[in-house]
């Protein structure tokens, strides 16, 4: 039976967009606050948890993916994020179980089914391996928007805690559903026709690393930096959208939801955009630009008070971070091959995970202690401003060039289950 890439590309959108559903943490900041008297830090400090738990849980489930097939790890990455998000309703015996149960429990399902969808999908369409993984992980930048509204109004309507229980039943049946659909393509399949072309052979591995392979080389070390750094910038602002755009704008909860929720669009409209953008100009280039644009719009951003001009603005920030999750999975196959994707990519995310306990710490905390959001953000844009320096300088690397072997666990063929 003819398997259809692009119905499994479809279920791996929905799942993307239930997990993506993280990004949303900010319309339950203040509403977490005010009940239970925490502090800002504190309550940022879940979101930065289930952040750091999704980049190890992705490594982890690139490898047991290459091991058992992407299903079983789809699967167990929804029932266990939806149980997380579930539990969290529960959160009135203290803080530290909303740590446990949205950051450690749904983090672990949060990084496992994340991966599922980038390292199937690339397999499946070698012919659009940047718009492709764009359109992967383009629902994760579009979580929020559905998100976002739909908690801010049940909030309202029956409490925060009760919202967590809503949303974990809804997020389990879809990731589950979803993860149904995931299975790798047959050994070696290519699309009926195509073969890469010249341009795309000079900007490609030459031979499938394995992860100790690619561990080995710069190159893996110098995209896991730009991956965190750009991370780190758009976190940060993800991190504090509600509070800040009341704060910047003078605006209610209900209009900056609303704000969260446009911005969130450029997050995900970032993923395809920019991934689609670096099969023409390539990744670096494309890294080059989102850089640039973000040391300006960081360094404007503190004197904004217009409500559009804020979301216009926040839109375009978003649209650079996302950028970064559609145009990275693309440039880890390119130099690194698509056989071990999984687990290369996969480790890679864990950038990721240390970019959300650096940036929004550091907003808030700087936020917390000066009682405005200038410095941080002004600081933001110098970091970027010095890493561009290294989308310039990253090439693909050769079989010469690696020296260290890194001792990982034996990998087995992939499945097509």
């Amino acid at each position: 039976m003819r398997t259809n890439r692009w119905g499994i590309a479809i279920a791996g959108v929905f799942i993307q967009i239930a997990l993506g559903a993280v990004y949303a943490w900010s319309v339950f900041r203040i509403p977490l606050a005010k009940q239970f008297g925490w502090s800002i830090s504190e309550v940022t400090l879940t979101f930065t948890i289930s952040i750091f738990v999704l980049g190890v849980a992705s490594f982890l489930g690139g490898l047991w993916l290459n091991r058992k097939g992407p299903r079983i790890v789809a699967i167990t990455g929804g029932l266990l994020y939806g149980a997380g998000v579930f539990l969290a309703s529960f959160s009135d015996h203290g803080l530290w179980w909303l740590y446990l149960t949205y950051g450690v429990i749904g983090g672990i399902g949060l990084g496992l089914s994340y991966i599922v969808p980038v390292a199937v999908l690339v397999k499946w369409f070698p012919d659009r391996r940047g718009l492709i993984t764009g359109i992967a992980v383009g629902g994760f930048g579009a979580g929020a928007l559905v998100t976002a509204p739909v908690a801010t109004r049940l909030i309202q309507s029956v409490g925060v805690l009760p919202t967590f229980a809503y949303l974990g039943i809804a997020f389990l049946i879809v990731t589950v559903a979803g993860g149904f659909f995931m299975k790798n393509p047959p050994a070696d399949w290519r699309p009926q026709g195509w073969a890469p072309n010249a341009s795309q052979v000079l900007q490609r591995a030459d031979h499938d690393y394995t992860l100790g392979e690619a561990l080995g080389t710069w190159q893996w070390w110098a995209l896991w930096l730009i991956l965190f750094l750009n991370t780190s910038a758009g976190i940060s602002v993800i991190s504090q959208e509600s509070p800040m755009f009341q704060e910047l704008a003078a605006v209610s909860a209900v209009v900056a939801a609303g704000m969260v929720g446009i911005a969130s669009i450029g997050n995900a409209f970032g993923r395809v955009f920019w991934a689609w953008v670096s099969d023409s100009i390539t990744r670096r280039a494309t890294f080059v630009v989102m850089f640039l644009l973000q040391v300006l719009l960081f360094w404007v951003l503190p004197s904004l008070a217009s409500a559009a001009v804020l979301t216009f603005v926040a839109f375009v920030v978003l649209m650079c971070y996302g950028g970064g999750f559609g145009t990275m999975p693309a440039f880890a196959a390119d130099y690194f091959g698509s056989k071990n994707v999984g687990p290369i990519y996969g480790l890679m995310l864990t950038a990721w995970g240390f970019a959300s306990a650096f940036g929004p710490l550091l907003i808030a905390h700087m936020r917390q202690v000066s009682g405005s959001y200038r410095g941080a953000l002004h600081v933001i844009a110098g970091v970027v401003l010095v890493s561009i320096l290294l989308p310039v300088i990253v090439s693909p690397p050769k079989r010469a060039t690696y020296r260290i072997r890194v001792p990982v666990p034996q990998q087995k063929d992939h499945r097509a289950a």
